[in-house]
């Protein structure tokens, strides 16, 4: 079966956002996303500095602290529909902290929080999160990309 995915991706404002909107176009990253999905759906990938995703972070899940990815999951059901925001200053820290290339962490990011947007919950307990991780090396594997572990 061919999953669609109907993919919106924007860009906030921040100092270097220039090299992140050049290595995330369109269709690359629904070339990350559509793997991790099994149903079709609706998902909107903004990619933002740290006050917004800070702001968000404060707003929603009351931590006060930009963190790499937000996850907003609207459809419970066979359909995906879900918000992707992630902090682009924040990832490209991580990405050198890791010795990740930026392109890896943002594959690896969009590929967890597209499995979050399905239910997928590493924060629930152990196992979940034991799961979420082989699921994700997988993917990413068929992706051409390393254990992002």
């Amino acid at each position: 079966m061919q999953l669609t995915l109907d993919l919106v991706l924007q860009f906030g404002s921040f100092p270097g956002m220039a090299q992140h909107r050049a290595l995330l176009r369109k269709a690359k990253v629904a070339s990350w996303i559509e793997p991790a999905l099994r149903h079709p759906g609706e998902i909107a990938v903004r990619i933002v500095g740290e006050d917004e995703a800070r702001a968000l972070n404060l707003q929603y899940r009351h931590k006060d602290y930009a963190t790499n990815i937000l996850t907003f999951d609207y459809a419970h059901d066979a359909w995906v529909e879900a918000d992707l925001v992630l902090c682009g200053p924040v990832i490209e820290r991580e990405a050198k902290e890791q010795r990740k290339s930026l392109e890896e962490h943002y594959a690896h990011m969009l590929v967890h929080g597209a499995l979050h947007a399905q239910g997928y919950d590493h924060e629930t307990s152990e196992r979940d999160a034991l799961e979420m991780e082989a699921l994700e090396i997988l993917l990413l594997g068929a992706l051409g990309f390393r254990n992002p572990y």
